[in-house]
C-alpha cells in the first residue's frame, strides 16, 4: 500500500482500482473541460499571509451549516453513481461522514437508496433532488425523505438540460456496465471492484427503479430520465418543492448575482455557488471566482456555500476567507472511496481537516469563526 499524503494520492489509487467508465464519469468535465480545470487551478492563484508569534493552542474548525453542527465547514456533495465507485459506496461514504462529524448528501442518481442510507447510518443525512417532469414521483420521493428523517433538501438547479461529457459517450457509460469486449477486458484488471460488486445486490439506481412508474430496469430507466429532466424548471417549481418539503432547503447551482437574489426571495436556507463541477456549462467561471460577488450581494441574508475544485484543507480555508459559510466536496470523496472504500473517505476527510487546521494556525488564527479575507494576500484573490 502506498503512503497516502494528499487527495492526489487517493486519485491515483482510485484510477487503478475503479473501472474506466466509472472513474472517468467522476473525473471529467463537459466539452473542453476548461471550467472543470479552472475550478481547481484558480485556488492555486490565491496566496495566504503567514503570521508568526501567535499562540496556536486550542484550535477549532467547528461551525454550523443550516443550523447543523459540523466539525469543519465541509459536507459531502451529492455524486451520482457513487455506488459504482465501490460496492455500496453511498452507504460507506455516509458512514464515514457520520463518524467524522460532517453531513452527507445523497444524490437522486445514487445506487444505494434513501432507505439504504437511513438503515445504515443512524444519523440524519441530506438528500439532493433533481426536479423531474413527473411531479407525483417527486412528491413521493420527498415523502420518502421525510420518512427517512432527512434533515435538509438540496435542490440542484443547473441540470435542466444535460451537458455533454465526451468520456461518458466514448466509454458507453451504463450502470452496471454492458458486457462489451472492451468493458470485460477492463473489468478483468479490477478484481477488487468486481469482488465487491459480486457481494452486493445494489447495482442500479436505487432511488428510481421500483419507485417510479414504468421504471423496472436500466433500459426503462434510461428512457425515463431522458424524458424527465425538466427544461421548464422555474422559481414557481422551487416554491412547490419548498411547500412539499417543509424543511431546510438548499439551492445548488447558483453562479450569478441575480439568481442569488432570486434564491433569497424564494425563502431558501442556503445557496451553493456551483458550476456542477465543470460538468455542465463549459466556459463558465470557476466557483471560487464567482463566490465573492455573490457573497457581497446576499451574504448577509442567506448562508452562501460553494463547491468545485476543493482538493485540500487550504482550499476550504480560502473559500471560507472569501465568505463561504460551508463547502461541499465531491471528487475528493469519490477518489477516497474508489481507492480504499470507507477507509479512503475517512482518510480524505482527515487530510482535509488537518490541512485546514494547520493552515489556519500558520495564518495566525485558532478559531475559524475569526478568519476572513485578511488571511489572503491582496491582489491574489477574486473580489466582488
Amino acid at each position: 500500500m502506498p503512503v497516502i499524503t494528499n487527495i492526489e494520492d487517493l486519485r491515483v489509487l482510485a484510477e487503478k482500482r475503479v473501472p474506466r467508465m466509472f472513474y472517468d464519469y467522476a473525473d471529467s468535465g463537459s466539452w473542453t473541460e476548461g471550467t472543470y480545470r479552472a475550478n481547481e487551478s484558480d485556488f492555486h492563484k490565491i496566496k495566504l499571509r503567514q503570521r508568526v508569534a501567535v499562540n496556536m493552542e486550542n484550535r477549532t474548525t467547528a461551525t454550523k451549516m443550516v443550523g447543523i453542527d459540523t466539525k469543519m465547514p465541509v459536507c459531502i456533495a451529492p455524486v451520482g453513481l457513487t455506488g459504482m465507485q465501490h460496492a455500496d459506496g453511498e452507504m460507506h461514504a455516509a458512514m464515514a461522514a457520520k463518524k467524522f462529524g460532517i453531513p452527507f448528501t445523497l444524490s437522486t442518481m445514487s445506487i444505494c437508496s434513501i432507505e439504504d442510507i437511513a438503515a445504515h447510518t443512524q444519523a440524519p443525512f441530506w438528500f439532493q433532488l433533481y426536479m423531474m417532469r413527473d411531479r407525483d414521483a417527486m412528491a413521493r420521493m420527498i415523502d420518502r425523505c421525510k420518512a427517512a428523517k432527512v434533515s435538509a433538501m438540496v435542490l440542484t438547479l443547473d441540470l435542466q438540460v444535460i451537458g455533454q461529457r465526451h468520456k461518458d459517450l466514448k466509454n458507453g457509460l451504463t450502470a452496471p456496465p454492458r458486457p462489451t469486449i472492451a468493458n470485460i477486458i477492463n473489468l478483468m484488471t479490477k478484481p477488487r471492484w468486481c469482488l465487491g460488486m459480486a457481494g452486493t445486490k445494489r447495482r442500479t439506481f436505487g432511488n428510481l427503479v421500483g419507485h417510479v412508474k414504468a421504471v423496472t430496469d436500466m433500459n426503462s430507466l434510461a428512457s425515463w430520465t431522458n424524458e424527465q429532466f425538466d427544461p421548464t424548471l422555474n422559481w414557481e417549481d422551487i416554491a412547490w418543492v419548498k411547500k412539499q418539503w417543509g424543511g431546510k432547503l438548499i439551492l445548488k447551482g447558483i453562479m450569478d448575482v441575480e439568481d442569488a437574489k432570486l434564491a433569497v426571495a424564494s425563502g431558501a436556507d442556503a445557496i451553493v455557488v456551483s458550476n456542477h463541477g465543470g460538468r455542465q456549462l463549459d466556459g463558465a467561471p470557476s466557483s471560487i471566482e464567482a463566490l465573492p460577488a455573490i457573497v457581497a450581494a446576499v451574504g448577509e441574508q442567506i448562508e452562501v456555500w460553494m463547491d468545485g475544485g476543493i482538493r485540500s484543507g487550504q482550499d476550504v480555508l480560502k473559500a471560507w476567507a472569501l465568505g463561504a459559510k460551508g463547502t461541499m466536496i465531491g471528487r475528493a470523496m469519490v477518489y477516497g472511496l474508489g481507492a480504499m472504500g470507507e477507509a479512503g473517505v475517512t482518510k480524505a476527510l482527515q487530510m482535509i481537516h488537518k490541512e485546514l487546521d494547520v493552515t489556519m494556525a500558520f495564518c495566525g488564527h485558532t478559531n475559524i469563526q475569526n478568519v476572513d479575507q485578511n488571511i489572503l494576500l491582496p491582489g491574489t484573490f477574486p473580489t466582488a
